[in-house]
């Protein structure tokens, strides 16, 4: 099976940057989306062939998921099921007869950290989730988790220390999770693979001189590490600030 992630930073922008014609060549099993920044009825997504599923930020223009899959789950989840996590569109859980599979798009802590207090809250009220989910069946998630994990993950770790994205305490709760009984997928084949970014600033020509950042994962339970084919980040899909991932499992 295939499946990708893709923050598009705004899905009514990205449509008019060639979405569909990615979407319809990927012909992926499930598709999702972060940052979809619209509102229910601002957009109808054209994507025959595929069950589609929105959760809306209350807040207009921001944050926001979806789902598109060729299989119809046998039930779906808005949110994570805590009232102070649960207005900004972040996660969609699909249950399927194997697996449960998740969307998610964890908030940023922002500039000067302002909202790093509230960021370790729902890293561990995300992670409670999860593992509620694995002790049934197993849990493939997938989205922008808005953290690169190690210094291997982004292009200058020395100057981007305690910026949000690369602090240590949320490399701490990246760690913590995988320590869990989940894999990083794309490190699972490429642990030593450098100069592989998923984000590049808009700012500073930083797409040009690949000075990025991994901060897009697909993450499963460990039990699945005899089925996962391989992991993949198309550098080349333009149309946003991030580039799709892809995540190959034999399910």
């Amino acid at each position: 099976m295939k499946f990708i992630s893709w923050n598009v930073n705004g899905i009514r922008a990205c449509v008019q940057k060639g979405f569909y014609d990615y979407f319809k060549a990927a012909d992926a099993d499930i598709f999702c989306l972060q940052e979809t920044k619209m509102q229910e009825g601002q957009l109808l997504m054209d994507t025959p062939g595929y069950h589609q599923y929105f959760n809306y930020a209350e807040k207009k223009g921001y944050s926001g998921t979806a789902i598109f899959t060729k299989e119809e789950p046998l039930q779906v989840t808005y949110g994570i099921g805590i009232e102070e996590h649960d207005h900004e569109g972040r996660v969609i859980t699909l249950e399927f007869a194997d697996y449960y599979f998740i969307t998610c798009y964890t908030p940023n802590s922002q500039q000067e950290l302002a909202r790093l207090d509230y960021r370790m809250q729902w890293e561990d009220d995300f992670l409670a989730y999860i593992k509620k989910l694995d002790e049934k069946k197993p849990v493939i998630f997938c989205g922008d988790l808005n953290v690169a994990h190690e210094e291997i993950d982004l292009k200058n770790p020395k100057t981007n220390h305690k910026n949000a994205g690369f602090t240590d305490e949320e490399r701490e709760k990246m760690s913590v999770l995988l320590s869990s009984g989940f894999t990083d997928t794309f490190r699972y084949f490429y642990p030593k693979q450098t100069d592989i970014y998923s984000w590049w600033s808009y700012r500073f020509h930083a797409r040009e001189k690949n000075s990025g950042w991994r901060i897009d994962y697909f993450i499963c339970s460990e039990r699945l590490n005899n089925k996962l084919k391989d992991a993949k980040i198309h550098t080349d899909v333009m149309g946003s600030d991030h580039c799709p991932v892809e995540l190959d499992i034999d399910l």
